[in-house]
């Protein structure tokens, strides 16, 4: 993609990051934050609260893709507040976008809403896809059964939807990279809890792909997996983290330690202890391919490009 107009709410974050750096070049980015940062060439930061129409919504005029990724973090205790925050931070960011596009004279040619992969059940028997996935009702996938509720319940007839169900995203901007990484460093990087619950992921990189692929291929849309096509074990990803930082052994956690560490840090267990084994059919169906399709090639990338000093990971 060249010389286009790119708006992503909520763009701050760690995929936000990585959108940038592959969009920025030879595109103009708006980027939507609660907490905008000062403007750097192609790339201008506009305030919204992600509730209330406001002059930003302006910015969506002749955009486009418009990419939305705003929702409070789920790295936290599920306390009622907590709960209600998360809903609400992607319902209602989700509504006022949908409001905004449909006041513009010239609304995004695409607007893809960001989801999540965990919105199928724990599942250590079989993959889930778009067409086969099971969903049970505990909280996460309540979350994103009603973000996407809310998406799909917005009719634009002159913008193309699409819902990308993440899943974990890996990547050298951040995320979840950094805290397993100075697991291993410390001798803590091996299985966590049975180690045979599925690990379904993408590098960032393929997360920016997928969008660009989709925004030139206008007889898609509807929802895909966001999911690299190897999903792996839990051990089986952690002992590759630990190939790829040299780092040749780990001790495992048991499934009560994690819980017992989780209530201190202030998060849940289940983050790394829920089964996703989540595959990409639809999207690879309609003909993409993934520039990182195994774990080995991806982490290699990362752990390559990452600036080890800086962050004092080995």
């Amino acid at each position: 993609m060249h010389n286009k107009k790119i708006v992503i709410a909520g763009g701050t974050g760690f995929i936000g990051d990585g959108l940038i750096e592959y969009f920025s070049p030879g595109n103009t980015l708006i980027i939507l934050s609660r907490q905008p940062k000062p403007a750097r060439e192609n790339v201008i930061y506009i305030q919204w609260d992600g509730r209330t129409a406001g002059p930003w919504m302006q910015a969506l005029e002749g955009a486009d893709m418009l990419v939305n990724l705003a929702g409070k973090s789920v790295n936290c205790r599920y306390t009622e507040a907590h709960k209600a925050a998360i809903f609400a931070s992607r319902t209602e960011s989700t509504a006022i976008l949908g409001e905004a596009v449909k006041s513009l004279q010239n609304p995004p040619a695409l607007w893809i809403n960001s989801a999540s992969a965990t919105i199928y059940r724990h599942a250590e028997d079989r993959p889930m896809d778009e067409f086969t996935g099971e969903y049970h009702d505990d909280f996460s996938v309540q979350v994103c059964k009603r973000w996407e509720k809310t998406f799909n319940e917005i009719t634009l007839p002159h913008t193309r939807k699409a819902v990308l169900r993440i899943a974990i995203t890996l990547g050298k901007q951040g995320g979840v990279m950094f805290p397993y990484l100075n697991l291993v460093k410390f001798g803590l990087g091996g299985h966590q809890g049975s180690g045979r619950q599925m690990y379904s992921w993408v590098h960032i990189t393929d997360v920016a792909r997928m969008m660009e692929w989709l925004y030139e291929h206008p007889e898609c849309s509807g929802t895909y997996n966001c999911a690299a096509p190897g999903p792996v074990t839990n051990r089986e990803f952690m002992a590759t983290v630990r190939k790829a930082a040299g780092q040749p052994f780990g001790f495992p956690a048991a499934a009560w330690m994690l819980k017992i560490g989780a209530a201190l840090i202030g998060t849940e267990a289940e983050l790394l202890l829920k089964s996703r084994w989540v595959l990409p059919t639809r999207i690879t169906e309609a003909g993409f391919r993934f520039r990182y399709p195994a774990l080995k090639g991806a982490m290699e990338q990362i752990i390559g490009e990452l600036p080890r000093r800086k962050y004092h990971l080995f």
